[in-house]
């Protein structure tokens, strides 16, 4: 019952209730990363969902867009701008997330949707990840977030997809906060953020 309809509707509950409580905080950033990357505040992407269902996310721009003299992007760490630095690493970022599940693309909890360009590479084992709504936050994040390695991720992913309950629900919550508070995994080892999935 949880996990077929319950959850949803607290999804929808808590997420309209928190766009509504931070809703100064989205203003604020929203105009300090507008000015930061020239009118442009939100970063859009396609990426699978539930039942590798493709949407677009919606975030923050960290990064701008600034090219070398070929027309070619600059690394992340050039582009990362110091305000989003600042949102990055407070999570702030993944804030307008919650428009996706209010729309039902996503969840607050689940596996981390990732780029389209992964779907193929997926083994069987972790293809179950999308068996469920993709979330905000997951038991990947709290175990790790970006510091551990690809395998360990999509581990932790399928172990939420067999273990799903509000009582686990509640535990990544909870988890989650306390991690954004010290900000721990935000990045790789050495990078802005984690390095590409090649495949197994």
């Amino acid at each position: 019952m949880y996990r077929v309809f319950v959850k949803r509707v607290f999804d929808f509950i808590l997420a309209l209730t928190g766009l509504l409580i931070i809703s100064p905080v989205f203003i604020v950033f929203f105009i300090a990363l507008a000015i930061a990357n020239e009118g442009k505040p939100f970063f859009l992407q396609r990426r699978p969902g539930k039942n590798g269902k493709v949407f677009k996310i919606i975030k923050f721009k960290t990064m701008n867009d600034k090219k070398d003299s070929n027309g070619n992007l600059l690394s992340d760490a050039e582009r990362l701008t110091a305000v989003g630095s600042f949102v990055r690493k407070t999570s702030v970022d993944e804030i307008p997330q919650l428009i996706n599940v209010l729309k039902g693309d996503m969840s607050l909890i689940g596996p981390r949707p990732l780029l389209v360009q992964y779907l193929p590479l997926y083994n069987e084992h972790q293809a179950r990840r999308h068996e469920v709504r993709p979330g905000i936050t997951g038991w990947a994040q709290v175990n790790g977030r970006n510091a551990i390695s690809w395998n360990q991720k999509f581990d932790y992913d399928v172990w939420y997809v067999e273990n799903i309950s509000f009582i686990l629900d509640c535990k990544i919550f909870f988890l989650t906060a306390k991690k954004v508070f010290i900000r721990e995994g935000v990045s790789a080892d050495g990078h802005v953020t984690i390095e590409p999935f090649k495949g197994n």
